[in-house]
Parts: structure tokens; C-alpha cells; sequence
């Protein structure tokens, strides 16, 4: 039988429909590994959807271990822990990193531990890369470092991941560069547990430092305690202003959050620092503007809650629960022009009288707060505190520390209240155990190369690859794989009785 026009475009529909694609084209594949095998050469060897799983074990590195590798949107690379099982990168000494990201796109890192070495994960460069739920430990420096001289770093995506007990310089992690020599920009800091930057060996020791320059950055619900530096610190950016929002923060050895300019810092809770709670000061070439502080609760037993000095453009201070035990709620050095300073509550005055604050008592405005600086501690507001409906109209914020949508509610502090109590996270040596969800732009929902989807929302830029366990692009890619073997003999018989009728 002559295989007929019609029959043709039926074949080449079909063909369409199921992702055709010729032999040649090679399919995703999902790969597996251990700790015998040369797992740097398999993922220099990874192309675009593929997936590497990694199973349990230790895998002990003696020479310097680094990769470039690229994927795309559509199809990421991801490299990751088998379901259930913890494979442990751990380098003995410190000659060397544990590992070198010497070139990542569209790259996804996940549930790997990471232990030993100089720095923890050095990233030479990188767009649209994912860390997300590793563990990074007892380093001899740096945690993750991202601050090659002359690099934009592009929507990374670091999430959920553990980082504890650091060295040397000791930042938990340290994105971008003095000066403005590199820069990290549009990238999500979220759900990260990060404790102990402040061994004895540790020069340094921030949380989480991100340099002059980098811009449009989200540092969210990540738990910070135990530094030696500040918690957060951030500088002036060249662009969009960073945001600093319903992070918890205690034991910091030096500020909490230090912000030198463009950032808005909202809906944090900072139980106790060295010296103040949340500073704004000049740091290189930025000094405080373009500063918007509020919805924060912060209690400190040495130093002041907030601090202003220094100020040269617009800062803005509204609805913070400030108690300070031995400081002042609110210092203010440099001036008060353009200086917004309203709806705020709490203890220990403010420096300038002519700004003023409601009154606050320690006691009574919260369900079981202290001067201790750590948890156990509940700062959620109490029935008929000085906290409820207290606040500025005009400077209510969308949500509240557990996500809950404040709806125009001008409850001051990091917390709506509610009759029933906190019905989020309580403040706990812990990540927090439920991270609400935000719009996807801003890494909130899943659906990005860093979503994960679920309740911890961890989302990055839409249309790429889903956290989880394998990649979509690699099952899709395997079931096209399938469909066209399947397909190809139908087709070569079809072509064969075409030749000899035509």
C-alpha cells in the first residue's frame, strides 16, 4: 500500500506530539554514584537535564575537586543525595576547598553534606544556581563563598541548608565583594540554620555578609545564633534594595543586622547581640539611606535596639517593638533629616526628645520574653500590651513573622496579634519548621530552579525545574526516549513500502 500524503502528516503529527526527536540527540539521563567512583569526572560530564544521585557514604577528597557545567530553563542539571541517604563530601585538611564551582548554569545542589577543607563551597561563577538543603560544617574558613573579583553572580538560589561550626575568617556565608568588585544580585537567602561562626580560631565570623554593590537580594526565615560579627550585614547596593525579613537572630557578636544603606529590613526578631540590635551606619563608600526598618522586634540586654548615625537620605523607622535593658530603644548620632520615626513601642527611650515612642514593660507586652538572649522565649505579643493596635497605619507591611497577612492591622513588632497565640514556629535552636509562601518573582512559591512547591516555599525563577527528588525534564525526556524506540520500526516500515510504490 502507497503511504499517502495524509498518512505522512499523521506520522509527522504524531511524532510532534510526543517530543520526537532524531536518534542522534541524546536523551537526559539519571545517573548513580558512590563513593568508589570518580564522582568529579561524572559531573563534568553532565549535560543539560541530567541528574546525578548520590548514595550514602563518605567520600574523602585529596586533590582539588571543582566542575564547570551548564544546563538550561528547561532542562537544569541537578545533583543530588539518593532518597534517604546522606552523602558526605569531607576533606581532611585544609590545602584545598571541598569543592570549586569554577562555572554553574542552571545548576541544582541538593542534600549533600559538606565537611573539612578550606572553604566550604567556593563559587568561582554562576547563574541560576541552587544549594539547597546541604549541610557545611567544621571548615577551615568560609561556609559558601561566592566573591571571585570581577563576577556577577545571577539568581542563586540558597535554600534550607545547615551551616554550623565555621573557621578562620568563619562567615557563614560571605556573597560579593568589597568595594563593589563583584556582585551578587537578584538571589533568594532562605530557610537557612546557620549557628557557631565563632570558634575560637574565628577572625570574623559573619552569618550572613553580603558586599557593596549586590543588589535586589532576599535574606528571609533563615535562623542565625552564635557569630562573632553581625548576624546579617549588608552594604549599599548599585541597584534594587535588598530585603531582610522575618529571619531570628541571637547571640550575635557583634550587631544583629547592620545595613549601611538600600535595604528594607521587616518583620525580624532579634533576641540579643553584642552590641546593637539593628544598626544603620556608613560602611565604604554607603552611609544610611534609602532605609526602611520596620515591624521588628528586638530585645537587647547591653547595647541599644536601634541605631541611627550618620544619616544622608531617606530612613524610614515604624512599628518595631524596641526594649533595651541598659540602652537606649532608639539611638540617633548625625541628625534627624529625613528621618521617619512613628508607631514604635518599648523600653529604654530614645536618644533625640524630640522623637518619641509609645512606653513599653517587658512583662506585659509579651507572652514570656526576657533580657537572656536566647531561646527558650516567646515574643509573641500579650492580650492588652502595649504592642496591640498600636502601631503607624500608614507603615503596616503585607504579613507578619509566620507569613499571616496583617490586612492593615497596626500591630507593632515582628508579630500580628491573635487571641489564640502564635500558631507559627516557636523560637527554638532550630531552622524554622514551616516557611510561608510568597509570590514567585521574589522566591516564594515553588516553580522555580529553586522551588521546592511544598510548605517551605523556597521559590526562584518561573518555568524552571521544581525541587525534588529526580527532574522532570530527565522523566520527560525519558518516556520521549522511549516513545521514539518504540516508534522508529513503525516508521522504517512505512518509509520501506513508500520507496517501493512510489
Amino acid at each position: 500500500m502507497f503511504l499517502g500524503v495524509s498518512r505522512v502528516v499523521l506520522v509527522a503529527a504524531l511524532l510532534v506530539t510526543i517530543g520526537f526527536a532524531a536518534p542522534s540527540v541524546a536523551a537526559a539521563e539519571v545517573l548513580s554514584a558512590g563513593p568508589s567512583d570518580d564522582v568529579e569526572a561524572l559531573i563534568n560530564a553532565l549535560q543539560p537535564g541530567d541528574e546525578l544521585i548520590l548514595s550514602g557514604g563518605v567520600y574523602t577528597l585529596s586533590e582539588r575537586f571543582s566542575f564547570a557545567i551548564a544546563g538550561t530553563e528547561d532542562a537544569p542539571i541537578t545533583i543530588r543525595a539518593a532518597d534517604g541517604e546522606v552523602p558526605h563530601l569531607h576533606r581532611p585538611n585544609a590545602n584545598q576547598n571541598i569543592i570549586d564551582i569554577d562555572q554553574a548554569e542552571y545548576v541544582a545542589i541538593r542534600g549533600i553534606e559538606f565537611s573539612g577543607g578550606s572553604a566550604g563551597i567556593r563559587i568561582s561563577g554562576a547563574r541560576f544556581l541552587t544549594i539547597e538543603n546541604c549541610e557545611v560544617h567544621d571548615t577551615g574558613d568560609v561556609a559558601i563563598r561566592a566573591n571571585d573579583s570581577g563576577v556577577t553572580y545571577e539568581s542563586l538560589r540558597i535554600l534550607g541548608n545547615h551551616i554550623h561550626h565555621t573557621n578562620n575568617t568563619g562567615e557563614g556565608m560571605y556573597l560579593g565583594c568589597n568595594n563593589a568588585g563583584c556582585e551578587v544580585t537578584d538571589s533568594v537567602i532562605e530557610g537557612n540554620y546557620i549557628h557557631h561562626t565563632n570558634q575560637p580560631s574565628v577572625s570574623q565570623g559573619d552569618g550572613i555578609e553580603l558586599k557593596e554593590g549586590s543588589s535586589g537580594n532576599v535574606i528571609r526565615d533563615n535562623v542565625i545564633h552564635d557569630t562573632n560579627y553581625p548576624c546579617i550585614l549588608t552594604y549599599a547596593s548599585n541597584g534594587a534594595a535588598n530585603i531582610i525579613e522575618r529571619n531570628a537572630m541571637w547571640n550575635c557578636g557583634d550587631h544583629g543586622i547592620q545595613s549601611a544603606a538600600d535595604a528594607v529590613i521587616r518583620n525580624n526578631i532579634i533576641l540579643g547581640a553584642s552590641a546593637d540590635g539593628i544598626a544603620m551606619q556608613p560602611h565604604q563608600s554607603g552611609s544610611p539611606s534609602d532605609l526602611v526598618v520596620v515591624h521588628n522586634t528586638v530585645l537587647n540586654a547591653g547595647g541599644d535596639a536601634v541605631s541611627l548615625r550618620g544619616i544622608s537620605g531617606s530612613v524610614v523607622v515604624a512599628n518595631n517593638a524596641l526594649y533595651a535593658q541598659d540602652g537606649w530603644a532608639f539611638f540617633v548620632s548625625g541628625g534627624t533629616t529625613d528621618l521617619v520615626f512613628a508607631g514604635n513601642a518599648g523600653m529604654g527611650g530614645v536618644s533625640d526628645g524630640a522623637l518619641a515612642m509609645l512606653p513599653g514593660d517587658l512583662d506585659a507586652d509579651f507572652v514570656g520574653a526576657s533580657y537572656a538572649g536566647a531561646p527558650p522565649m516567646s515574643v509573641f505579643p500579650a492580650p492588652g500590651g502595649a504592642l496591640v493596635a498600636a502601631g503607624s497605619p500608614v507603615h503596616v507591611v503585607a504579613d507578619d513573622f509566620n507569613g499571616t497577612p496583617r490586612a492593615g492591622v497596626a500591630d507593632t513588632g515582628a508579630y500580628l496579634f491573635a487571641a489564640n497565640g502564635n500558631s507559627g514556629w516557636e523560637l527554638a535552636e532550630a531552622p524554622k519548621a514551616s516557611i510561608p509562601t510568597n509570590d514567585p518573582g521574589a522566591g516564594g512559591t515553588g516553580g522555580g530552579i529553586g522551588g521546592s512547591g511544598g510548605p517551605t516555599g523556597s521559590g526562584g525563577a518561573p518555568g524552571n525545574q521544581p525541587s525534588g527528588s529526580s527532574s522532570g525534564c530527565s522523566i520527560a525526556s525519558s518516556h520521549a526516549g522511549m516513545a521514539q524506540l518504540m516508534l522508529w520500526p513503525v516508521i522504517a516500515l512505512l518509509w520501506r513500502r513508500r520507496v517501493r510504490r512510489s
